[in-house]
């Protein structure tokens, strides 16, 4: 049986005992090639966790209340009465003011994610390998204070009434300074380096719960004040969060990595090392079936995650509108239950890996992402749709399990350009989600508003039939040498 996947994924990276972590933040003197040591002492028991619970809660608080927000401003703008509900008990046709309005938000939607998403695709790859000589805080804190930033340009866009093209600079100030995915990514990094083989599966998890419960909070906490009191206040939290993470980031977390402050950011040995990586299949590779297994699970990580991204965008658009017509306390209630499936993911991936092989893992949770997709594209009443909420309870362990099996297939010294391009890879996953599902979404509201959703289960069929053969042609070739 396959060891976990956490494991997998960071067992290349070298190990640092207790007594080395310590003094990387006891006394920096002693390297003078490390960054200076922050202004208070490293909490031993806590590190980076903060950062990445106060990073996901504001995102989770700021998404709902973005879209809701585009929806009351554009409907106000084309003079469409969203408060009326009887709507929604009826059985005539849908006003046509409606489509005219849930057009405008999917399109201003794909809009301003994709200013921010070109930038990332652009910036991330830089930043991430830069991290690696230049040392993790800074990846912590610059993305944190982009955030910010982006945060009091939605402020200002809010209080002074502006177009909300405006939007589309606080999101590109966010894109340029690396986004969230560079805090993820750094916040990962960082526990791997600080921790041994003993302590560092429990770091992870521990990591990884972080995401799930901050964003159940923040969903819960949003719906019900933006009920009370309207999209402004809730911002300033939004604000703070993320001002929080990065005076955290600078006050208390130490350099794990030794820093190189010769380094340049800006340098084509970044790319260079990703196309050598995907052009050869690495150091490892020994016949061309390695470097096909590397494009093929790389291909199923871009479309599971794709299909995520795209959905994300459509379930508070798809719940606002008839015939569900939500309010703002049950699309919290909706966003703290697809928040509550990474805890249970997380829970399940760990009782699967015990009885079955990580591929099939993968594969149970492509089964309940599709599954939960096609009771959305369905659902008409409040049931249903948390009903599909509740069928989504493990599909967030299909891409773990399939950074595992890229991690297993290069050499210990490639997995940083891995990791370079799977950040890549994932900006575009955001981009190309984003992009097609907001655009599917206006167009097929005429036959079936739920088809985006059909859309997204039928497309997951394709890596569910990826790693169905690939596991078939990898037992193959073990059996090969027997007969």
């Amino acid at each position: 049986m396959d060891e976990p996947d956490t494991v997998a994924i960071l067992d290349h990276v070298p190990e640092i005992d207790e007594q080395e972590t310590s003094e990387i933040c006891a006394d920096p003197e002693e390297e003078p090639a490390r960054s200076s040591k922050p202004p208070f002492s490293c909490l031993k028991p806590v590190t980076v966790e903060p950062v990445i619970f106060l990073s996901t809660f504001s995102i989770a608080l700021q998404g709902p209340l973005f879209t809701q927000y585009l929806w009351d401003r554009i409907s106000e703008d084309v003079g469409y009465n969203n408060s009326k509900k009887s709507e929604c008990n009826s059985s005539l046709l849908v006003d046509p003011l409606q489509k005219e309005v849930e057009t405008l938000v999917a399109h201003w939607n794909l809009y301003i994610n994709l200013g921010g998403f070109l930038l990332g695709l652009l910036v991330v790859p830089f930043l991430g390998s830069w991290s690696d000589k230049a040392g993790r805080r800074p990846l912590l804190i610059i993305p944190s204070l982009g955030l910010a930033l982006e945060t009091l340009v939605y402020l200002v866009v809010m209080y002074t009434r502006l177009h909300v093209g405006y939007f589309l600079l606080g999101r590109m100030i966010s894109g340029i300074s690396g986004d969230f995915n560079c805090i993820l990514a750094s916040s990962f990094a960082y526990i791997a380096d600080i921790s041994d083989k003993r302590t560092r599966t429990f770091r992870v998890a521990i990591l990884e719960a972080c995401l799930g419960l901050s964003g159940m909070l923040a969903s819960i906490i949003g719906g019900q004040w933006m009920r009370a009191q309207g999209y402004i206040a809730p911002c300033w939290l939004v604000l703070a969060a993320r001002l929080a993470s990065a005076f955290y980031s600078y006050l208390f977390v130490c350099e794990s990595v030794p820093v190189d402050l010769s380094v340049r950011l800006f340098s084509t040995s970044h790319h260079k090392a990703l196309w050598k990586l995907y052009s050869t299949g690495g150091s490892q590779s020994t016949d061309c079936f390695h470097k096909y297994k590397l494009w093929l699970y790389t291909f199923c990580f871009f479309v599971v995650v794709g299909v995520h991204y795209g959905c994300r965008d459509l379930y508070v658009l798809f719940e606002l509108s008839s015939p569900l017509c939500w309010g703002s306390e049950l699309i919290g209630y909706g966003s703290a239950a697809l928040h509550l499936a990474y805890l249970s993911s997380l829970l399940g991936l760990k009782i699967m890996m015990r009885f079955l092989e990580d591929s099939w893992v993968a594969l149970v949770g492509l089964l309940s992402n599709i599954s939960g997709l096609l009771v959305f594209s369905a659902a008409n009443t409040t049931p249903l749709m948390f009903t599909g909420y509740g069928l989504l309870i493990f599909f967030m362990t299909t891409t773990p399990v399939i950074r595992s099996k890229l991690s297993k297939l290069v050499d210990p010294l490639e997995q940083g350009a891995l990791f370079a391009s799977i950040a890549c890879v994932e900006t575009m996953c955001s981009m190309v989600g984003s992009g097609v599902f907001n655009s599917l979404f206006p167009a097929t509201l005429h036959f079936m508003k739920g088809f985006p959703f059909l859309f997204g289960a039928i497309i997951l069929l394709i890596p569910f039939s990826i790693i169905c053969t690939l596991k078939y042609l990898d037992q193959r070739r073990h059996e090969q040498p027997d007969t």
